[in-house]
């Protein structure tokens, strides 16, 4: 593809109150939850906007020192089911997990969600990083190699599930009295050392072929497996030159796998603060990080390090950490942008209750449209994941003041020109794969 004719592609990253851990502190801030209101509100803004999909994380802890966002909220299908309804054109997406549920239940989930939504479901494709969610499912928690290998089987059973039935098998012809065309059922025969489906689904072949699958591991098996099922990649990056080596490997793997470069898509996280003024912007950022509550804070940055965060000095420099089971390659990142900015573990605890992590620009809707093109356009991204630091007020304010700049300058879709999420973001829709 020429690149000089490329368009950025744009999700809004869904969690409520916001992502930073004092967001929802913030006056402008809806702190009601659940809420379905304001979920909707955040859809019909982001399709005005012409964004490419709705994206909700997903996790299974709760608790007095968890995030905000992740300790009481909607269950991410039923609520994309009921968005369904109120959107006509933006993508769905929703986060499940390969560790902790079936085949047979993912794939008909989304299967339905796609008929639902006339095409617009995606599959958000996780192995689920923390431990702790083995409590909840009464398992024990598999090592990270082994959850990327049962990841990669998961996907396999769906697509093969996705597939039992042709395309125009549901044929309902009352005169000859045939409901399903003959021989269009093909029934999986899935053996595999974790999961075992022989059955067909009970939902028509989805409207996409198969859902859209978005992987967001950053680890060397993580980037192993989207290479060869993701078509959207979810990472986090804060440094241009690191972003551009990302970039470069997974592309480099895509070739590898025999896929086109474009088969998959780059989509960094970013958590903007936006301001009429660089002042205001720096100011609702300060205001942020006053709000933050030090028991939540630690708990998200000792979960990202894997490492018990709180019982080293604030003042003083990151401590290394050792490699754990959970988030290998967040942790990565984190400890080499403290390396690298020489961040003290205050200064790291407060990006972190931040951005996680990712991308964090701060400033006025030009100055962050500055900043997103540069990245799209230096072969660090083929579009961001907007990570809102919180709802709905800093989102409005990157829906109308960022997006239509975008728009001017030709980087970003004025309208629609297709119906499903796989036209929005360029796809192909995939074969049967029985041939």
């Amino acid at each position: 593809m020429d690149r000089s004719s490329r368009q950025m592609r744009l999700g809004v990253f869904v969690q409520t109150p916001g992502h930073h851990v004092g967001g929802w502190r913030h006056p402008e801030a809806d702190a009601r939850t659940p809420n379905l209101a304001l979920m909707q509100h955040i859809a019909t803004t982001a399709e005005a906007a012409k964004f490419d999909m709705f994206f909700l994380g997903d996790g299974f802890a709760t608790g007095y020192g968890e995030h905000p966002s992740t300790i009481g909220k909607f269950e991410p299908l039923g609520l994309l089911s009921a968005l369904a309804m109120s959107t006509t054109r933006l993508g769905l997406a929703a986060t499940a997990s390969t560790t902790y549920a079936e085949p047979y239940h993912v794939a008909r989930s989304f299967a339905s969600l796609d008929h639902l939504s006339a095409g617009r479901a995606a599959w958000n494709v996780v192995t689920t990083a923390y431990s702790k969610s083995s409590a909840v499912f009464g398992r024990q928690h598999p090592p990270h190699a082994e959850r990327y290998a049962m990841a990669e089987e998961f996907v396999e059973a769906c697509r093969l599930l996705w597939d039992s039935w042709d395309d125009d098998s549901f044929i309902a012809d009352k005169q000859a009295g045939l409901f399903v065309r003959p021989g269009s059922l093909h029934v999986p025969a899935f053996d595999g050392k974790y999961f075992s489906v022989r059955g067909g689904l009970n939902v028509p072949r989805p409207p996409q072929g198969h859902p859209v699958l978005i992987q967001a591991g950053s680890s060397g098996p993580g980037q192993a497996l989207a290479a060869r099922i993701a078509d959207v990649v979810f990472t986090a990056q804060n440094d241009l030159a690191e972003a551009q080596a990302f970039y470069s490997s997974l592309k480099a793997q895509l070739a590898g796998c025999g896929r086109a470069v474009d088969a998959a898509l780059v989509m960094p996280g970013v958590m903007p603060v936006v301001g009429r003024t660089e002042r205001e912007a720096r100011e609702i950022f300060a205001e942020l990080n006053r709000n933050i509550d030090t028991a939540q804070a630690f708990t998200v940055l000792s979960e990202r390090l894997g490492a018990d965060m709180s019982v080293h000095p604030l003042d003083g420099p990151v401590p290394d950490v050792p490699e754990t089971e959970h988030l290998k390659s967040r942790a990565t990142l984190l400890i080499q942008m403290a390396r690298r900015e020489n961040l003290s573990l205050r200064e790291l605890f407060h990006r972190v209750a931040a951005a996680r992590g990712h991308l964090l620009p701060i400033g006025t809707p030009l100055q962050i449209a500055d900043v997103l093109e540069r990245w799209f356009r230096e072969g660090a991204a083929d579009g961001f994941n907007v990570m809102p630091p919180f709802f709905p007020g800093q989102f409005d304010a990157f829906a109308r003041g960022v997006v239509p700049i975008l728009q001017e300058r030709g980087l970003f879709r004025a309208d629609y020109t297709g119906t499903t999420l796989r036209d929005h973001l360029g796809l192909r829709r995939p074969a049967d794969r029985r041939g």
